[in-house]
């Protein structure tokens, strides 16, 4: 801690996006205070790109599989397979990651502490006390404080942090997820395949988002999200169990969260706080994806924490989300625009899954996924998949 008891930042979460920003400024000779309520696990797929493994130093040793290849699976049952050619897509388990981050985090400096995140309050000389309540223990005696010059809201969706310090933040749309862990079956035995992802777009699984079953190694994911008020999350699962043979395997754990579909218009409060990952609403609609930019949306609230730091002027704090929507904004763009349209009813999803047939959009579709950059090198390419979804959106193609 640097004089008089202050941290320089204290990062509220330590997940993906929470791990990255407090090693990153503990890297820059920030003192840092990491706090996240332990025990928890966030319902998540658990894939990785590969632009993720080279940009953070994942060691090969933290993926559980490598996936080289998905299985769109449309409502009416028909499998479109879409292979990686000459790559993969690693898989981890989140218990075993997200810890593998904060102790990465702990290594670099940074000071962790487990509690849950109550509140804070902004001091006179413009600083920030921070209240929690240390794991374990209940009632006011158990209320600790601390005080740090800058506040990193790392917490997840529906975030504390957020919704107490920067406008708008309880107005995000999310999908409710839920899944189950399950303990692997045989590889090859049935339709399962060790070595691939399966999406499921079908209306009785998930009314407006998707399905998966997700092998983990030894574990595998099989989950479900959907916006839909009212909708069975637990039923879904049971359903897609049941139907791929995969009831019959030993569940491990079940778990669920909202998941944020949209970015919020503003991460920082103007004064000392800045947000990243699923608390700035940054998990990529259509797919879902999160931990690569959750981990981004981290470096990034670091790097913006650290301006501030060293200049006084708060206005730094707005660069974090600035930098990340100029990255990645048109992208979650482009996705957006996809849930909306094509996940809406199951004539439409049939039709995309019949668009995932073909190369131009295997190929294209793959390297934005693994290098996260839209591809531009192929205009003829791109035309002709724009033919290909006039065709289908005009219902003038064969499904």
């Amino acid at each position: 801690m640097s004089q008089a008891g202050m941290y320089d930042a204290v990062v509220v979460g330590g997940g993906p996006a929470g791990a990255t920003a407090a090693t990153d400024l503990a890297r820059r000779g920030r003192s840092v205070l990491m706090l996240d309520r332990a025990g928890r696990i966030k319902p998540c797929g658990g894939a990785i790109p590969p632009q993720l493994i080279r940009e953070f130093e994942i060691p090969d040793s933290l993926l559980v599989a490598k996936v080289t290849g998905a299985r769109m699976v449309a409502p009416s049952a028909r499998c479109v397979d879409m292979p990686i050619e000459g790559g993969f897509v690693g898989m981890v388990d989140r218990d075993v990651f997200d810890e593998w981050l904060r102790r990465r985090a702990v290594q670099a400096g940074a000071e962790r502490r487990d509690g849950t995140f109550l509140g804070s309050t902004r001091d006179s000389d413009g600083s920030v006390t921070v209240e929690y309540r240390e794991a374990g223990e209940r009632g006011d005696a158990a209320v600790r404080s601390v005080r740090a010059r800058a506040l990193v809201g790392a917490d997840g969706a529906r975030s504390a942090v957020a919704r107490q310090s920067v406008p708008g933040a309880d107005e995000v749309p999310y999908v409710a997820a839920y899944h189950e862990i399950v303990r692997s079956p045989r590889d090859g035995a049935g339709d399962f395949d060790a070595r691939r992802c399966d999406v499921f777009y079908q209306g009785d699984l998930s009314p407006d988002f998707y399905a998966w079953i997700f092998p983990h190694g030894e574990t595998t994911s099989i989950g479900v999200g959907s916006a839909q008020k009212g909708f069975s999350l637990r039923g879904a699962v049971q359903r897609l169990r049941a139907s791929t043979g995969l009831d019959q395997v030993e569940t491990v754990r079940r778990e669920g969260a909202p998941i944020p579909m949209h970015p919020l218009r503003r991460w920082d409060d103007g004064r000392n706080v800045v947000l990243s990952g699923d608390a700035a609403g940054v998990v990529a609609p259509a797919s879902g994806e999160g931990i690569y930019y959750a981990m981004t949306g981290g470096r990034l609230a670091a790097g913006a924490a650290d301006e501030f730091l060293g200049t006084g002027d708060a206005r730094a704090l707005a660069q974090a989300r600035k930098r990340f929507m100029k990255a990645h904004g048109r992208v979650f763009w482009v996705l957006g625009i996809m849930q909306r349209f094509w996940y809406s009813s199951d004539p439409r999803r049939e039709r995309f899954v019949s668009l995932c047939r073909d190369p131009d959009i295997q190929h294209l579709t793959w390297q934005a996924y693994m290098n996260k950059k839209l591809v531009r090198a192929r205009p003829l390419a791109h035309l002709r998949i724009a033919a290909k979804d006039v065709a289908h959106l005009l219902g003038l193609a064969r499904v």
